[in-house]
């Protein structure tokens, strides 16, 4: 079987597991099971994009383990083909807010410090906009300035839910002063999305997956947009910060809790934004009375946390947030 061959394999299946840019189908092959990756034409770019999967993929292997092992790579058209992991994703025995296994506490870890010493020069190159090396505020804005124009690509679209929500107007403002109160760090090479659907489990080793949104920038942001997907027990997110701060070098861990704060933050400014986009959209489309349900009670969650960062109460209920997102089931 040929790559091309292989792609339109995986293109006519209907066993596919989708995330927000890539969909990945698993093949057999006389040589092996693979997970065919094929990005999604009509994907939102909701995240900031700086690289190609497979060049990181590529350039971080030497430094870098437990991440997939890159087969095949075409440009034309785009698919990768990586070694299938066998083993169990952790969000399907381990939801969110649930205990995880003790061993990935340090495989996370591992793997951040281990991403500190990918050398500049071996990670792929920097667009001319990239924020300079060590420069935490303007990484911290360049960050900010994709939510600001997020917000604004749909405020006329999806304003009325924004505003049922209680999103203000300048949802960034209570942290854009902030970002010049962080502190200068060296950059490395960052994951951007350790959640735990991007975890595969097996023989108590964790291996890390879908590094399409790798970034160079401000370590403090890997764990603190780790802390907001990942919803840790306080336990447990207090044992990774502890053995963060201990394994890294000094240099990449310098600074207080409250630059973790400011990204945390901002983090949960963003979820609150698209999650409203996504999920008004994504909840018209179920026909599960169940599926409709628990996009709600996601984003309830989602934005009553945001809220607190805003200085509202935390008390929107399922009921008011259905009646926002009433509309766009009518449609």
């Amino acid at each position: 079987m040929t790559w091309r061959e292989l792609y339109d394999r995986a293109l006519a299946s209907d066993e596919a597991a989708a995330g927000n840019y890539n969909r990945n189908v698993r093949v057999a092959t006389v040589d092996g099971t693979v997970n065919v990756r094929i990005p999604l034409a009509a994907a939102d770019a909701m995240d900031v994009r700086l690289w190609r999967e497979e060049e990181v993929l590529a350039r971080i292997e030497p430094y870098v383990g437990r991440i997939p092992e890159l087969r095949h790579v075409s440009g034309e058209p785009r698919f990768q083909v990586h070694r299938f992991i066998e083993g169990r994703v952790l969000d399907g025995f381990s939801p969110r807010h649930s205990p995880v296994p003790g061993h990935l506490l340090d495989d996370v870890v591992t793997l951040m410090d281990q991403l500190t010493r990918v050398p500049s020069g071996a990670a792929p190159a920097l667009s001319a906009r990239w924020p300079a090396p060590g420069d935490t505020a303007a990484f911290g804005r360049l960050l900010a300035g994709l939510t600001y124009d997020i917000h604004s690509a749909h405020g006329s679209e999806y304003g009325e839910v924004f505003a049922a929500l209680g999103v203000p107007e300048d949802p960034l403002a209570v942290v854009e002063s902030r970002w010049d109160t962080l502190t200068p760090r060296p950059f490395a090479v960052l994951h951007g999305d350790l959640h735990r659907k991007n975890m595969i489990v097996s023989d108590g080793k964790t291996w890390f997956l879908d590094w399409e949104l790798a970034l160079w920038g401000d370590p403090m942001y890997e764990i603190g947009i780790h802390f907001h997907k990942m919803d840790y027990p306080q336990d447990q997110r207090t044992e990774v910060l502890r053995r963060w701060r201990e394994r890294l070098p000094a240099r990449y861990t310098a600074g207080p809790d409250a630059d973790l704060d400011l990204y945390l933050a901002h983090e949960q400014i963003k979820s609150a934004i698209v999650d409203t986009i996504r999920y008004s959209r994504q909840s018209a489309a179920a026909t599960d009375p169940d599926r409709k349900q628990w996009f709600v009670g996601r984003l309830t969650r989602t934005v009553n946390t945001a809220r607190r960062v805003w200085g509202s109460p935390a008390d929107l209920t399922h009921v008011q947030v259905a009646e926002a997102l009433a509309p766009w089931w009518k449609v």
